[in-house]
């Protein structure tokens, strides 16, 4: 990041865009129609944040029977309110890019503190009674007032002034017809229209402060290896001295970490004192994308000084659950798999062994996984223990799967709809689980995520009553289907992140993020926060696509790795990718992170003299 003195008297600008779909399974309408930002200092070019993709997108409206109606946004405008803070208005649409009857005269407004966060606040009724095609706003400091302007969908162009965005405000306001020569009403909002970032539609622009511009930059740019530092000069006695010398990896967002370094040791002498000058270079493990073909929603667990890795087996058709074994995570990627469980063990589990992981909870380790007798309508939620003192790599020393139960001893969902993807995780000395649940019946609703606390020591039964966590209620979450599933927890010492992933099991799969602080009630669905838009997407890498359904584990390093699945190809098959963990200067996960910019090709290599005494 660069220092205030270095940005001293640039000027930033934000445009706000919309962009043109493309085939469907690359980014369709959903994804196209929401809000995109992009950058651009001193006049320079625009770049586009988030890899050209939705910062913004309208939520769904919820049926009476539940179900929920998606809708998509046009046309934003971004602009500075009175407080300081930002707000957008944006014309609300259904998904196909139809006009939305239910919102005839009335725009959709969104506030955020700092453009990277925003608040639907509902539609605002401008008293007109006729579908809105555009409208703008800004906010005049002098006059203290927000001036609208707006065109209809016949040809209308109006304005009004108000000093507060509210439907009270607009009732009283008197509404003007513009100058016949002012119907193209965005021209003083965006005069250089063809400066935009590929496939976009230009909404406008708005100048904003370098602390504004270097938090969107942190938030929205994958940060990149600028530099990697070792000491000078260190003293040594032996090979083991110089393990411990580790490098300083910085990142272009201010961030650093902590890296291993292989040092070339041959000239060292350390029988006869004196000063040598050595190198090495910065350790990088390499996963080559996949690291496990036709392997889905992986977990990797460590267990007793070993790592494990497991994952749907998408080769048999969700018939069996193989793990492997070995000493260091890059060597579960040649490690033999061996069957702990397939469909031909138990009648209660018959087909589907879907979403397996590995979470040990008061020093017993379980494997959380879903399976149905047969038909996917009957797809519940299960646990499978490890005997005491047994040998997860040994399918005899499992005991027979539970299927998750309510605190009354009830079954966690019954004949109305399914349970997958339960994961568990702990703070304070509480346990909780976190699942996706789908009501078939009466009507589908897609599926929602639910959260109870667990009994650890029997953690297939539930302590309170579940809570609804989230539902796929933005484009990005219900494309192709409504579904929020594969939640997994990321625990910091300052937040509980919770991704999750969204969407249909193709292509457009991405994931999302929900966080809470550590000391809030964990149960109330209103500490949790939920990101507008997915951190994780076929985006976020060239050449795979669909990717999700993530798990994090820490190396012998205290590095942390994200095991997810994705596709090599729009129709490939789903695999087992992995991916280091980035946490950026605002303590959020970077899940976009490819190998070259967590270690830049050209800095691996650092030197230092070693004095031996």
């Amino acid at each position: 990041m660069k220092t205030t003195q270095e940005n001293a008297g640039k000027k930033y600008e934000l445009l706000c865009y919309t962009r043109k779909p493309e085939e469907d399974s690359i980014y369709s309408e959903k994804l196209a129609c929401s809000m995109h930002l992009a950058l651009r200092e001193d006049g320079g070019s625009f770049v586009p944040l988030n890899h050209n993709s939705g910062i913004l997108y309208a939520k769904a409206v919820q049926r009476e029977d539940g179900t929920l109606h998606a809708k998509s946004l046009k046309n934003p405008c971004l602009f500075e309110m009175a407080d300081g803070t930002f707000g957008v208005i944006a014309e609300r649409i259904e998904t196909d890019g139809s006009d939305d009857e239910s919102t005839k005269g009335k725009l959709l407004l969104f506030t955020s503190a700092d453009l990277v966060r925003y608040q639907e606040k509902g539609l605002l009724d401008l008293g007109m009674g006729k579908t809105i095609e555009d409208a703008v706003c800004s906010y005049d400091k002098v006059n203290c007032v927000y001036l609208l302007k707006w065109k209809d969908i016949e040809g209308g162009c109006f304005s009004c002034r108000v000093s507060d965005l509210a439907d009270e405000e607009l009732r009283k306001a008197e509404s003007c017809c513009l100058p016949a020569g002012e119907t193209d009403i965005r021209d003083s909002f965006f005069p250089d229209r063809e400066d935009c970032p590929e496939g976009g539609l230009p909404g406008n622009l708005l100048s904003v402060e370098e602390a504004v511009a270097e938090r969107l930059k942190c938030r929205f740019l994958v940060p990149e290896n600028i530099a990697n530092e070792v000491p000078e000069r260190v003293s040594a006695s032996s090979l083991e001295d110089l393990k411990e010398i580790k490098a300083t990896a910085k990142y272009s967002d201010g961030t650093s970490v902590e890296k291993r370094v292989d040092w070339y040791t041959k000239e060292v002498d350390f029988n006869h004192p004196g000063t040598y000058r050595i190198t090495g270079r910065v350790h990088q493990d390499h996963y080559e994308f996949p690291v496990a073909w036709h392997r889905a929603d992986p977990c990797i667990g460590k267990w007793e000084g070993k790592y494990y890795f497991i994952a749907t087996n998408d080769f048999d058709n969700n018939h069996s659950l193989y793990i492997r074994e070995a000493d260091t995570i890059p060597g579960l990627i040649t490690a033999q798999e061996i069957k702990i469980l397939d469909t031909s063990m138990y009648p209660h589990l018959g087909n589907l062994l879907w979403a397996p992981e590995f979470h040990i909870i008061r020093d017993r380790l379980y494997i959380f996984h879903a399976g149905t007798p047969g038909e996917f309508e009957k797809e519940q939620c299960h646990v499978m223990a490890l005997k005491k003192n047994g040998n997860p790599m040994k399918a005899g020393d499992w005991e027979m799967p539970l299927r998750v139960v309510k605190k009354d001893g009830s079954y966690l969902y019954g004949e109305e709809g399914i349970t997958l993807d339960m994961t568990e995780f702990e703070v304070a000395g509480r346990y909780y689980a976190v699942w996706s649940q789908r009501q078939f019946k009466p009507v589908d609703q897609g599926a929602w995520l639910y959260m109870a606390e667990l009994n650890p020591e029997e953690p297939w039964k539930l302590i309170s009553d579940p809570v609804l966590l989230s539902m796929p209620e933005y484009g990005w979450a219900n494309n192709h289907t409504f579904v929020d599933e594969g939640p997994f927890a990321l625990i910091t010492e300052k937040k509980i992140f919770l991704t999750f992933s969204s969407a249909a099991v193709d292509s457009t799969y991405v994931v999302g993020l929900l966080s809470a602080d550590p000391e809030a009630d964990l149960l109330d669905p209103g500490n949790w926060i939920k990101e507008n838009y997915p951190l994780m997407s076929s985006r976020s890498k060239e050449g795979e696509y669909g990717t999700g359904h993530n798990s994090y584990i820490m190396d012998e390093d205290g590095l942390v790795w994200n095991a997810y699945h994705g596709k090599p190809g729009v129709d490939g098959p789903r695999s087992s990718g992995l991916r280091r963990v980035h946490f950026g200067a605002d303590g959020y996960p970077v899940l976009d992170l490819t190998e070259e910019k967590d270690l830049a090709p050209g800095l691996t290599e650092v030197s230092m003299d070693v004095v031996v005494k």
